[in-house]
């Protein structure tokens, strides 16, 4: 599993270790890993131009010391110091001595111009959101001259803790982080600044305590999928209601159902009005048609906002039975919930229940996911490039599988089915909201190989993910 830490929890473990071994260990460490890291961006180093934009902390020390080492590989490394008088003194005496070289004020454009690789040691995990000018200056020139950029530990100017990017901040091509990660590198929009995410090992581990956000890899999917013993039979492996569709949004009742039959569940249940229901017998004749016993119940894909489909969503939430709300039967959701519910919103359905802009939600996506969930009594998945996942209590995972082509309509109706078959064959709403959105967005990048796909795509595929999971554990 990958996990995240706050600021705080990182501080304290790295005082218990740095307790325990000799002064400039853990810089050392950071600054090797960093060096062997850009040295495989570049697929080596000799007479590669390299680009230090170093701070005045610890951050800007371990981007200088890694200079030192990829200018003793045959880099060439410059380096602009944003406070000159405050630089990290053992890092640039170290860059000096291995012919690495301070660009002055008035050479930075040109600077910039030659580099072939950034590294952004602006400030790490102490530093506040934003940068200050002129960093920001120095940022501008690397984005105008397209230069990628590895960050030191988190990309300066993010939010650490939870992944808010207020302007200005660096974009990262690579982030290397050291020790754990960040929760501001694993949640959107800071996971997108970060770019792809390296972790060193440094020895922090021993010292660490819970994780803040975890997000599961394939091991641990495969660990938590359901899997039919011999004796099992359909109703053993769980019966799943779906409650979607309407007149207007007949398709939604479809691909929610195809969702749901992609899942471990033994048998699903469609209740909705005739026309969507002869779509769905269609579609899928193994699905039972008609109210019946069931383990679990998804409801509101495209249930439309006529008023009398308020009383389904009731009904069903007051049911005592696990329960996904989708969609439109969001809107029907007033009051702290009971039970086991797990709420599946996107970034404006979820501002709409907050009663704030959407923007909002946008740019405080972690913090608005723990609001609803606390405020609502309930497990919320918010949809986006990486889907959080947040219990009442304040647990949060994040799902990093995926592919921007999974953006497509019909995409989350298909995600509630598989959720939902989750919910019936026993997870909680937690494993089941995880579970779904990793299985989900690796059934996106299978269907589509690099091109688009359409949502049926995405359940079509479930079950080759399912299967390619599922060997991890053999």
């Amino acid at each position: 599993m990958r996990t995240a830490h706050t600021v705080t929890q990182i501080r304290a473990a790295e005082a218990a270790l740095m307790a325990t071994l000799p002064e400039g260990t853990l810089m050392e460490r950071a600054a090797t890993g960093l060096a062997v890291a850009c040295a495989d961006y570049l697929g080596g180093t000799y007479g590669a131009g390299i680009l230090i934009i170093a701070g005045s902390g610890d951050n800007g020390g371990d981007a200088l010391y890694a200079g030192a080492r990829l200018a003793r590989r045959g880099a060439r490394v410059d380096a602009i110091l944003l406070d000159p008088a405050r630089a990290h003194a053992g890092g640039l005496a170290a860059l000096r001595d291995a012919g690495g070289q301070v660009v002055p004020e008035k050479s930075r454009a040109d600077a910039v111009a030659r580099a072939d690789l950034v590294l952004d040691g602006i400030v790490g995990i102490g530093g506040k959101p934003g940068l200050r000018p002129a960093a920001a200056e120095v940022v501008a020139l690397v984005e105008r001259h397209g230069v990628p950029v590895v960050a030191v530990d988190v990309p300066s100017g993010i939010d650490v803790d939870t992944g808010e990017t207020p302007e200005p901040h660096v974009r990262a091509t690579v982030t290397v982080t050291f020790g754990t990660h960040k929760i501001g590198l694993l949640v959107d929009p800071g996971a997108t600044a970060a770019g792809a995410v390296h972790l060193v090992d440094i020895g922090l581990s021993p010292y660490l305590p819970e994780p803040a956000l975890s997000a599961l890899q394939a091991e641990d999917v495969a660990e938590r999928l359901p899997a039919p013993e011999r004796t099992s039979q359909k109703y053993s492996r769980g019966v799943l209601g779906v409650m979607a569709g309407s007149t207007q949004y007949t398709g939604a009742a479809v691909l929610a159902v195809g969702g749901a039959l992609a899942g471990p569940a033994g048998m699903v249940r469609y209740v909705g009005p005739e026309q969507p229901a002869n779509f769905v017998r269609a579609r899928w004749p193994e699905v039972v048609v008609g109210e019946g016993r069931v383990q679990a119940w998804v409801v509101g894909s495209g249930l439309g906002t006529e008023p009398h489909r308020a009383e389904d969503v009731s009904r069903v939430l007051g049911s005592g039975l696990p329960v996904l709300v989708d969609a439109d039967g969001l809107r029907h959701v007033l009051g702290r919930l009971e039970g086991q519910v797990l709420l599946t919103p996107h970034e404006g359905e979820l501002a709409r229940m907050l009663d704030v802009e959407r923007e909002e939600v946008a740019t405080h996506r972690l913090r608005s996911a723990r609001e609803a969930a606390r405020r609502w009594n309930a497990t919320v998945l918010l949809k986006g490039a990486t889907t959080l996942v947040v219990t009442p209590e304040g647990e949060a995972r994040v799902n990093t599988t995926g592919t921007p082509w999974v953006g497509t309509a019909g995409s989350g109706d298909v995600l509630s089915g598989i959720c939902g078959s989750l919910l019936a064959a026993g997870l909680s709403p937690l494993d089941a909201g995880s579970v779904g959105s990793y299985l989900h967005g690796m059934a996106g990048v299978l269907a589509s190989r690099g091109g688009p796909i359409a949502a049926e795509d995405i359940a079509r595929t479930v079950p080759e993910a399912y299967r390619r999971i599922r060997a991890v554990a053999t």
